[in-house]
């Protein structure tokens, strides 16, 4: 009797992972990490991993005010401004590139940088978005301005990231 009372306990938690409509819900442990490509010149290569409880990691690279990894706190307002600019790109399951002759980016110029996004739950799936910045034609802007002004809303990377070209 006690396995049925927990098997479904375990179906009942499992079902507030997801909405109604199929797509997740943040929980504490789920984490988006979006890490920037270098470029030919001076563009800021870094990391960060951001949870909805507001914490956050930062990790400089390359061309950053801050190298190194940095441990930073951000209100749930600003979190789900991140979430929100991001969750139209991202796809169902899987991973989606947007690369040199790969499908959307068959024409690309280069020396631009990149940001690769990797969204993940704590009940064990992921999903990951590539994009080039490269990637030329008007049916790439929205998502390229979306995806590089993701960040623009976290004052905390400001000190962090530093001045950007």
């Amino acid at each position: 009797m006690r396995w049925m009372i927990v098997s479904v306990a375990a179906l009942a938690l499992a079902g507030c992972a997801r909405t109604d409509g199929g797509r997740p819900i943040p929980i504490e442990s789920d984490s988006i990490t979006y890490e920037t490509g270098p470029c030919f010149g001076r563009c800021p290569v870094y990391s960060i991993t951001l949870r909805p409880d507001g914490s956050g990691v930062f990790t400089g690279k390359n061309f950053t005010a801050v190298a190194g990894e940095r441990a930073f706190k951000l209100t749930p307002a600003e979190y789900q401004a991140f979430a929100g600019r991001l969750q139209p790109y991202r796809p169902e399951s899987g991973e989606r590139r947007y690369s040199h002759g790969e499908k959307g980016c068959e024409q690309a110029v280069t020396d631009m940088p990149s940001v690769d996004i990797r969204w993940t739950r704590a009940i064990g799936d992921s999903q990951s978005l590539y994009f080039y910045y490269g990637c030329v034609g008007e049916k790439n802007r929205a998502m390229a301005d979306a995806l590089g002004s993701a960040t623009d809303d976290i004052p905390a990377l400001e000190a962090l990231i530093g001045e950007r070209p």
